[in-house]
């Protein structure tokens, strides 16, 4: 696989871009090299500035659940462009938007679009804490909101990847009103409830840790947070900016029954375009500005672009039967490397939940932070570089999930089957 074009770029890009990038995962560091610059795409399929042609599984890092350029979505967003891009005003389909996110959520009584998951999370924290008035947060080992100073202790995504505990820059005044406890513990909840009980204004929680890997939350851990909450008087915030209408039309709250007091959203309500969301019940989100005082604004908010990508998306989900077939494709592929695994006598994990999944090899279950730390980051380096010569792009780190689009026909399965097991016999 000749990546000339890429490695020049990625040069280039060294000498104005802090790293090459613009978001550490695109760097390639923990699977051992240069990124690849990529050009084109199409459905499932990546193409990178040499050419080279890969069946994605990343998929934008998940918003492009219908697989890349989607016809609908690609007129969608040039009608829109003819129209106008930014007014710097509300537009009729922001309230169009709005309507969709809180049909398919009902714990969504009003919804306040924003930029990004960052904007959506950080948001929620400040909403919360101008609701119950107090001042602390618990967020979870390994689990990922984001870049907001609040969140990054023991962070997931590329903090995770990095190894990092804390991000400099982050003051400690700040990082001293977050409760860290630890995913799928409750009994460590339970002890942070003891200790500081009256000062906490919320849980946050990915309902399913997509951050260090694949990682639902338990029934017992998500039903003992919502009682807590109860129990203390403060907010239970889902953060569904990965799983917001990924695993159906709706959130993982949709599928338990679990309902928080808040939620944020991102990715998928965007169809690919910059994109984030937070809403909850009508009480909490009259705070906001400007019909209450909690202040927070954004000058592309509900941008005209965003919101045709992401209506054209909800609507092809909300009416077909895609979530089904994504469900079968993905269980026929992760079945599929599982039985080459094992011939092999390999140890691994695989999780597999909806349209997402992902491997670690790693003896043991994984069920949260500590865990994910065991698996041998350098054995899935060398499992990546060697499925990506075969033309299959998988997340350029071990703590990120895959994505099987509605793109993905089964002969792009059974043709990453034969790669994968092309990989693996190199790796023996």
């Amino acid at each position: 696989m000749d990546t000339t074009k890429s490695d020049q770029l990625y040069e280039k890009a060294l000498q104005l871009m802090p790293g090459g990038v613009n978001s550490p995962v695109r760097a390639f560091h923990s699977v051992g090299r240069s990124p690849l610059i990529m050009k084109k795409a199409s459905g499932c399929r990546i193409i990178d500035e040499d050419d080279n042609e890969y069946i994605d599984y990343v998929g934008s890092w998940g918003p492009l659940i219908l697989g890349h350029s989607h016809p609908e979505v690609v007129q969608a967003i040039c009608e829109c462009a003819q129209e106008g891009t930014s007014f710097g005003a509300t537009c009729s389909k922001e309230i169009e938007m709005a309507e969709l996110i809180c049909d398919a959520f009902p714990s969504i009584e009003k919804v306040r679009m924003v930029n990004s998951g960052t904007e959506a999370t950080m948001s929620a924290i400040r909403l919360a804490r101008a609701f119950t008035g107090r001042n602390k947060i618990i967020k979870f080992e390994g689990c990922y909101h984001g870049h907001a100073d609040a969140f990054l202790i023991k962070a997931g995504s590329g903090m995770l990847t990095a190894g990092s505990q804390l991000s400099p820059g982050v003051p400690s005044a700040i990082t001293g009103e977050t409760i860290l406890c630890r995913y799928n513990d409750l009994e460590s909840v339970e002890e942070a409830f003891r200790q500081s009980g009256a000062d906490i204004a919320a849980i946050i929680v990915e309902p399913v840790a997509g951050n260090m890997g694949l990682i639902p939350g338990t029934r017992e851990f998500l039903v003992g947070l919502r009682e807590l909450c109860n129990n203390y008087g403060c907010l239970l915030i889902f953060d569904e900016v990965i799983t917001g209408f990924r695993l159906c039309y709706g959130g993982v709250q949709n599928i338990t029954g679990i309902v928080p007091d808040l939620t944020t959203l991102g990715k998928i309500i965007g169809g690919g375009l910059p994109v984030g969301a937070y809403g909850g019940k009508k009480e909490i989100m009259d705070l906001v500005a400007p019909q209450g005082e909690v202040y927070q604004a954004g000058t592309l908010s509900g941008n005209p672009l965003a919101m045709a990508a992401g209506l054209a998306t909800l609507k092809i989900l909300r009416d077909t039967d895609w979530y089904d077939r994504m469900e079968v494709i993905s269980y026929f592929l992760t079945g599929k490397i599982r039985s080459l695994f094992e011939a092999r006598g390999m140890y691994y994990v695989i999780k597999r939940l909806g349209s997402m999944f992902c491997v670690f090899f790693t003896e043991d279950e994984v069920y949260d932070y500590e865990s994910a730390m065991k698996c041998d980051t350098q054995k899935y380096a060398r499992f990546y570089r060697e499925v990506l010569q075969e033309g299959i792009y998988l997340p350029p780190a071990q703590f990120e999930v895959s994505f099987v689009s509605c793109a993905h026909e089964l002969e792009d399965i059974y043709q990453t089957v034969a790669a994968i097991e092309r990989a693996l016999d190199r790796m023996k």
